[in-house]
């Protein structure tokens, strides 16, 4: 396998945040449209990870390479080529749907915004509430939305930190249906989460992070869930 198979690219990544080791060599490789779950327990580094492929934050030491490009050197290209989903949807409840989606293709200079937004606001199944305010909006359909912000821009990679925070079993149910949506679309999807029945259903592969360091990593097809559920709690 080459550079060129890959979209995203980590090598030997740490973060510290003064005497605090959050994240203590990373070493990860996702294949074009490969949909990788990262499992793990609360203040393990799952978020520090996902804000430093993002380019929010930057990493103490080692490199990471997301669609070709060097998040320390590149990060405006990185931000182009990534679409960012968590359990806060980062969206304006005082606008509607149309007007939020139209605002981040703005942002991202796609020309015919609202021609765009219409389109993606279509692929996630909100057409008939797209002139609400989103503050109307249940958890499940700002997820939704969300996802819509997410691809307005027709990024090649997805993050996503804890997206299923939040959520009822019926969003729950719609969000993973979105996610199955965009797995068949061939994106990359990376994706932090707690829900393991989810997880282990929608991704290529698996891996768990503790303290700061990836201690199991498998294809998804290798793993039964109940014997998953007892390793991860081993594991952590």
């Amino acid at each position: 396998m080459t550079s060129n198979d890959l979209d995203i690219i980590v090598e030997h990544l740490t973060k510290s945040f003064g005497g605090i080791q959050a994240l203590n060599g990373i070493d990860l490789q996702l294949k074009k449209g490969e949909f990788l779950t990262i499992f793990g327990p609360n203040g393990a580094g799952k978020t520090t990870l996902l804000k430093i492929l993002s380019s929010i934050t930057k990493p103490t030491t080692g490199k990471a390479i997301l669609a070709g490009y060097d998040i320390s050197k590149d990060s405006q290209k990185v931000r182009e080529s990534i679409g960012f989903i968590s359990h806060e949807p980062y969206l304006y409840e005082s606008l509607n749907a149309l007007e939020n989606i139209s605002f981040f293709a703005s942002m991202y200079g796609i020309s015919k915004s609202r021609e765009k937004a219409i389109e993606v606001i279509k692929k996630v199944g909100l057409e008939n509430r797209m002139y609400d305010f989103v503050r109307t909006y249940s958890s499940g359909m700002k997820q939704r939305l969300a996802v819509a912000r997410a691809i307005v821009h027709d990024p090649k990679i997805l993050l996503l930190d804890e997206p299923y925070t939040g959520l009822d079993q019926h969003g729950s149910k719609i969000f993973s249906k979105m996610l199955s949506w965009l797995k068949t679309h061939k994106r990359t999807i990376l994706m932090t989460t707690h829900n393991i029945s989810e997880g282990l259903e929608l991704s290529d592969r698996i891996a768990i992070i503790n303290n700061g360091k990836i201690v199991f990593e498998k294809n998804t097809i290798e793993v039964e869930l109940a014997t998953f559920r007892e390793l991860y709690f081993e594991k952590i």
